[in-house]
C-alpha cells in the first residue's frame, strides 16, 4: 500500500515548514514593498511571489528529489558538495541568521519598553533577553522530530492569528488610499519586486530545511524514500501558499501606510506605525509578539537543521551537543559582534545564492542532462566565479581592500596596479546583462551549461 500522510499531518508539516521559513525579514520586506510600490503594489507582488515563494518551494522539492543537499552537490563534485553545504549551513545558521533572530526580536519586542535606559543597562538587558530566548529555542530544538507538534500545532497558528488581527484592522479601519509608486517601481514594478523577494535568501534556507522536514515526515509513520519525497514536496507547496497569502496581506498593510508616512525607512517602522495607529499600546504588544514568535520559529528551525547536519559529520558528539554549541555561539555574536559578522556573512550569502539557484534549476533538468556529466561542474563554476566577483565588488574588496592589503605587503606600486586592475574588472562586470539588477550571473550560468554540453559531446554521453 502506498504510504502517505493524513491530511491533518500533512497540514501540520506544511505549517511547520512555513514557521521555519517565516522570520523577521519575511515580516519586513512585503510592507516596505507595498509602501514603495504604492498603486503598483500588485504588479510588484507578482515578481516578489515568484522569487520569495516560488524559488524556496522549488528548493525544497529539488533537495527532496535528489535525496539531500549533499547528494545534489555531489553531481558537481564531492569536494564542492562538502564545501558548499558547509558554507550554507554556517552562513544561514550561527554566522548570520540565528544571531539575527535574537537581536531583531529584542529590538522589536523588548527595546521599545525600556525607555531611556543607558547603553550599559540596555546591553545588559539584551544579554538577559538573549539567554532566555536561546534557552527556549534550545528546549524546542532538542527534539527535531517533534517540531510538527510544537511549531505546526501551536506557534504557527498563533502567528497567523496575530498577523490576521492587524490585517483585519486595516480592512475595518482603512488607513487610506495607496500612494504613488517610487521611481524604482514606476519603471519596472515586477522586476523590482522579484529582486526584493530574491533578497529574502529563503532559497538557501530551503536547501537546509529539507533534512528536518523529512525527519518529521518519517516520525509520522512514512518510511519509504519515495513517499517521503512526495510528502515533502506537498508540504513545501502548502508552506508556499501560506507564505503567499501572508505576503499579500502584509503588502496591503504597507501600501496605504507608505502614503501616510513621509519617509517609511523600512518595513519594521511601517508595521510599528500601523499597529500603533490601529490599536495603540495594545497594537505594539501585538506586534512584539508577532516578531518574537516569527524569530523564535526560525531560530528553532535553523538550530535543528544545522545541528542535524553537523551530527552526521561528527556523530560521536551527538545532535544536542551541536544545538548547545550553535546556540552559545549565536548568543555571543548577537550581543557582541553582529555588525561585524554581517560584513563577512552577507557577501558570502550573495556569492552562494546564485549558485544555489542554478543548482536547483539543474536538479529539475536532471532527467534531460544526467547523461551530460560536465554540465553540472561547468555551470556551477561559471556561476560561482561571476557571483563571487560581484560579492567582492559589493564589499569594495576589489578596488579598496585588496589594493590596501597588497600595498602593506609589497608596496605602493603593487597596490596601485591592483587598484587599476580592480577598476577594469568592475567595468567588465558592468557589461554583463542584468548587472544593475544583481542578475549578472545569469549569462555566465547559461554559458557554463552550453560549454558543459559541448564538452560532454566531445567526451561521449555517459549513463
Amino acid at each position: 500500500m502506498r504510504q502517505k500522510l493524513s491530511w491533518r499531518n500533512l497540514l501540520l508539516v506544511g505549517f511547520t515548514l512555513f514557521s521555519m521559513f517565516f522570520g523577521a525579514g519575511n515580516l519586513i520586506f512585503p510592507p516596505f514593498l507595498g509602501a514603495e510600490a504604492g498603486t503598483l503594489t500588485w504588479h510588484a507582488m507578482r515578481g516578489f511571489l515568484l522569487s520569495a515563494v516560488g524559488l524556496p518551494v522549488l528548493g525544497v522539492a529539488a533537495v527532496a528529489m535528489a535525496g539531500g543537499l549533499d547528494r545534489l552537490g555531489r553531481r558537481v563534485h564531492p569536494g564542492f558538495a562538502f564545501v558548499f553545504t558547509l558554507l550554507i549551513y554556517l552562513s544561514i545558521g550561527p554566522c548570520l541568521a540565528i544571531p539575527r533572530t535574537a537581536s531583531t526580536s529584542f529590538e522589536m519586542a523588548v527595546l521599545p519598553y525600556l525607555g531611556g535606559l543607558g547603553t550599559a543597562l540596555g546591553s545588559r538587558a539584551q544579554m538577559i533577553y538573549s539567554v532566555v530566548f536561546f534557552c527556549i529555542a534550545m528546549a524546542l530544538a532538542f527534539r527535531p522530530d517533534k517540531l510538527t507538534d510544537r511549531l505546526g500545532k501551536v506557534l504557527c497558528p498563533t502567528l497567523l492569528i496575530l498577523i490576521a488581527v492587524i490585517f483585519t484592522g486595516c480592512l475595518i479601519w482603512p488607513l487610506g488610499a495607496y500612494g504613488a509608486p517610487a521611481k524604482e517601481y514606476a519603471d519596472s514594478a515586477a522586476v523590482k519586486g522579484f529582486l526584493e523577494g530574491y533578497q529574502t535568501m529563503d532559497t538557501i534556507a530551503a536547501l537546509n530545511f529539507g533534512i528536518i522536514i523529512a525527519l518529521n515526515i518519517r516520525a509520522k509513520g512514512v518510511q519509504e524514500d519515495g513517499a517521503v519525497v512526495r510528502e515533502t514536496v506537498k508540504a513545501g507547496i502548502i508552506a508556499g501558499l501560506l507564505m503567499a497569502a501572508v505576503y499579500v496581506a502584509l503588502a496591503h498593510i504597507g501600501a496605504p501606510a507608505g502614503a501616510k508616512m513621509r519617509y517609511p525607512g523600512n518595513g519594521a517602522r511601517i508595521l510599528t506605525f500601523v499597529a500603533d495607529s490601529l490599536f495603540g499600546r495594545a497594537g505594539m504588544i501585538l506586534l512584539g509578539m508577532i516578531f518574537f514568535i516569527a524569530c523564535l520559529n526560525t531560530c528553532v528551525g535553523l538550530l535543528s537543521c544545522c545541528s542535524e547536519y553537523f551530527s552526521t559529520i561528527l556523530p560521536a558528539v551527538g545532535y544536542r551537543f551541536w544545538v548547545v554549541v550553535f546556540a552559545g555561539v549565536s548568543l555571543l555574536i548577537s550581543n557582541a559582534g553582529l555588525d561585524r559578522i554581517l560584513q563577512f556573512s552577507v557577501p558570502v550569502l550573495n556569492a552562494i545564492y546564485p549558485v544555489a539557484i542554478v543548482l536547483i534549476a539543474l536538479a529539475f533538468l536532471n532527467p534531460l542532462i544526467k547523461g551530460w556529466k560536465r554540465v553540472y561542474p561547468c555551470a556551477i563554476l561559471f556561476t560561482g566565479v561571476a557571483s563571487v566577483l560581484y560579492a567582492l565588488e559589493e564589499c569594495s574588496f576589489l578596488d579598496k581592500v585588496l589594493p590596501w592589503l597588497l600595498g602593506r605587503l609589497f608596496g605602493n606600486a603593487v597596490s596601485g596596479g591592483a587598484a587599476a586592475a580592480g577598476v577594469r574588472l568592475e567595468a567588465l562586470l558592468a557589461l554583463l546583462p542584468g548587472y544593475e539588477m544583481g542578475l549578472g550571473w545569469i549569462l555566465p550560468a547559461a554559458a557554463g551549461c552550453v560549454l558543459g554540453v559541448l564538452l560532454s559531446l566531445a567526451g561521449g554521453r555517459e549513463k
